[in-house]
């Protein structure tokens, strides 16, 4: 699913018009890439990938890290090379034995299970369902997928650090915010959630290879 420019530009000014404090960092950027980024190359499967490197690292580490496995596996990221590439070769690029395992059991599902998640029809619900069957995938794993793979937009990732950090810094917080204090500030961004995380996470991180 691709977003036009015309539907990114509503979905700033909507963000302001609901949270004025936002106004500044949305300003100072160009518009949110969610579902507008070229990205044709990353299937579903190194799409997985790549979120499960990043869990619980900084946008830099990840980014680094990513590179040393794409370039361990010459550039194919698939479930049958992620399956026959040994383990030590992994953990050797930077992954940890957890990570590493993760990932191998991820090659292995998908040798024997048909993953579809492209109809538009499954709801945001039924695929974090899914996917966090799956050994090592937890609901930030599942949503960075549904925000930067499959691009949908009411996404709302209270879970992640650095998008939490965003949110104290661009509302001049002082104390750390809630999660679940947060989840329920979120509701004024419907239906574009995603997008108000996008600048949050902008404030932190600036670009990045990963968006």
């Amino acid at each position: 699913m691709s977003h036009s420019a015309q539907k990114m530009r509503k979905a700033a000014r909507h963000i302001v018009a609901v949270d004025a404090p936002f106004s500044s960092i949305i300003d100072s950027s160009p518009l949110c890439n969610i579902g507008r980024k070229t990205n044709q190359d990353v299937n579903h499967f190194q799409a997985l990938v790549n979120s499960v490197i990043a869990q619980q690292l900084s946008v830099k580490a990840a980014d680094t890290i990513t590179a040393r496995v794409t370039l361990a596996l010459n550039d194919d990221v698939n479930p049958t090379s992620m399956r026959d590439i040994a383990e030590s070769d992994l953990r050797s690029a930077g992954l940890s034995g957890a990570k590493t395992r993760t990932i191998k059991e991820m090659a292995e599902a998908w040798h024997t299970n048909e993953y579809d998640f492209s109809d538009p029809k499954l709801s945001d619900h039924e695929i974090v369902t899914e996917l966090t069957k799956l050994w090592g995938i937890g609901r930030w794993t599942a949503e960075m997928f549904l925000m930067f793979t499959l691009h949908r937009l009411d996404i709302w990732p209270t879970g992640d650090l650095a998008m939490r950090r965003g949110w104290e810094q661009i509302h001049g917080l002082t104390e750390y915010v809630d999660p679940k204090l947060l989840d329920g500030q979120g509701e004024i961004f419907r239906p574009y959630r995603s997008v108000a995380a996008w600048y949050c996470w902008r404030i932190i991180d600036g670009d990045s290879a990963t968006w």
